[in-house]
């Protein structure tokens, strides 16, 4: 299948403002753009783009005082099946992890391991490893958090939304992502696009998402608390510890933003553009 994806954000700023984004498709799904995803800016400014430790694909700006606009417009090839399901996938031993993989077991600025070991391992600690593990952690996840858009919050931790017992996606996946970490699963966040693809189509205007893999088997595996079922058209944008790792745009100074709008959609070919598609999801 064709999936349309692309964005629109609109920022004003006070005065000369430095700027990290990280809204291109990852690396990993570069083979899969059938349009690619180059960033359009309004006005015209020179970017900068860098791999970070994480392997995300980053641009750097100086954005002069006022507005500017940023968009991107793809298509991407997806195979159009949901999240692969392995329930045989096997837990690793903290030893014979890959190097690589060690990063994703400790604790971060969002996920606090340290705080909810006990929690973990009074609630987990009979389930069987690996995959049935995780989805316990999942089912527990996504009925302890009730979701809502009124109830974001962008410095809201693990701990804090275990607390609370409310959240938005990326609360969901760090208590996920935590829980799974204190039991000795690597578990890492990730960010991207998953429109209304085989499902009703939610009553909210398009975001992004976020969600979590979890390595296991030999292999990465994504799993989302929020959803829990497996979906199709999931596209990563970004991968890394925590939402820290990951912020779509990091300004290094005051700004407002003035417009956000996001677009997931399934097309027949690629010849259509960001307006149409965002009619039709509208």
């Amino acid at each position: 299948m064709l999936i349309r994806v692309g964005f629109e954000l609109v920022y004003e700023f006070a005065h000369k403002t430095p700027i990290v984004f990280m809204l291109n498709v990852h690396p990993s799904r570069a083979r899969d753009l059938v349009q690619p995803d180059h960033l359009r800016l309004t006005p015209t400014l020179p970017l900068t783009r860098y791999l970070d430790a994480f392997g995300n694909i980053c641009s750097r700006l100086v954005a002069p005082p006022g507005e500017i606009e940023i968009r991107a417009d793809a298509v991407v090839a997806d195979c159009g099946r949901p999240d692969v399901v392995e329930p045989a996938a096997r837990q690793h031993e903290v030893g014979e992890l890959p190097h690589e993989a060690l990063v994703f077991l400790l604790g971060s600025r969002y996920c606090e391991t340290e705080r909810l070991m006990n929690v973990a391992w009074s609630n987990f600690g009979r389930t069987p490893p690996g995959w049935p593990r995780v989805q316990a952690i999942c089912d527990f996840v996504n009925s302890h958090l009730r979701f809502g858009y009124p109830h974001a919050r962008p410095t809201r931790t693990a701990v804090e939304s275990f607390v609370e017992r409310r959240g938005v996606c990326r609360d969901f996946a760090h208590l996920a992502v935590t829980l799974c970490r204190c039991m000795n699963i690597p578990a890492r966040y990730c960010t991207g696009y998953l429109g209304d693809i085989g499902v009703a189509p939610e009553p909210e205007p398009m975001d992004f998402s976020a969600w979590f893999e979890v390595y296991l088997g030999g292999r990465w595996y994504a799993f989302d608390a929020r959803h829990n079922v497996p979906r199709i058209g999931r596209i990563v944008m970004a991968r890394g510890r925590d939402a820290a790792d990951v912020a779509l745009s990091t300004t290094f100074g005051q700004n407002t933003i003035k417009r956000f709008a996001v677009v997931t959609d399934e097309i027949a070919d690629a010849t259509i553009g960001i307006e149409a598609a965002e009619r039709r999801v509208a």
